[in-house]
């Protein structure tokens, strides 16, 4: 299956497909199709996980989109400014990711929702207690907003990220939240009381504009402004 990743401040993914081969999609994720192409639905985890990802707020069923002709495309757009990325699923790299970043997948990848179980990073990390899992073999297209920024951290090297700049970070990877030492910096520094930490081994992707930040900037009007709205950002630094 080839595919092209095109445009700049608002990519999309474009999949040429053979007769056969399907692509798994986030709903209302789909930018055009060209060719002879079916639609169909699909309960990712069975009813188990369309429970499940009714009960965080994501779509019960996920759109598949089946050729049945060489050469028939399907694109895929975000919903918001950045860029799409492609990532690499097989039996020994299984990825986590925020649950409004994925895009599309092909091959068989099975996504299903994981749970956090530390209280406190689903509380103050950012992600919330939610986060989508891809295991299986195929490619993952997740969208990050505004820059994206890959690495790969070594065994016990951390990296402490502003809550909700995580994209997506392989299993080996640990997820965490630690506070702000200096309790004056994060009350009027503006970058929270705490920060999300990330500890190799293993790969992560960040990005430079959450969709929570992209979201406040576009409707936060003058009654944010001023030492109450500053109050009310102190706990997640956006």
């Amino acid at each position: 299956m080839k595919h092209e990743i095109s445009g700049s401040e608002m990519q999309i993914v474009t999949l040429e497909l053979n007769s056969g081969e399907f692509v798994q999609a986030e709903a209302g994720g789909m930018f055009f199709m060209e060719g002879d192409i079916d639609i169909d639905i699909k309960v990712p985890g069975g009813w188990v996980g369309g429970l499940k990802r009714m009960f965080v707020g994501e779509s019960f069923v996920l759109p598949v989109f089946k050729s049945k002709k060489d050469g028939s495309k399907v694109a895929f757009s975000p919903s918001y400014p950045g860029k799409v990325l492609e990532i690499d699923v097989n039996s020994s790299t299984t990825w986590q990711a925020q649950k409004n970043s994925f895009l599309c997948a092909t091959g068989n990848v099975s996504i299903n929702i994981a749970f956090i179980k530390k209280f406190s990073v689903g509380i103050f990390g950012g992600e919330g207690f939610v986060l989508e899992k891809f295991s299986g073999n195929g490619k993952v297209f997740v969208h990050c907003g505004g820059l994206t920024v890959e690495k790969t951290l070594a065994e016990k090297e951390t990296i402490q990220v502003d809550t909700g700049c995580i994209v997506a970070f392989e299993q080996t990877v640990n997820y965490d939240v630690r506070s702000m030492r200096n309790i004056k910096t994060a009350l009027f520094g503006g970058e929270g009381l705490f920060l999300s930490t990330l500890t190799g081994p293993g790969k992560v992707i960040l990005q430079s504009l959450p969709w929570s930040r992209f979201k406040n900037e576009i409707f936060r009007g003058e009654a944010s402004k001023g030492p109450l709205g500053d109050v009310g950002r102190v706990l997640g630094g956006d």
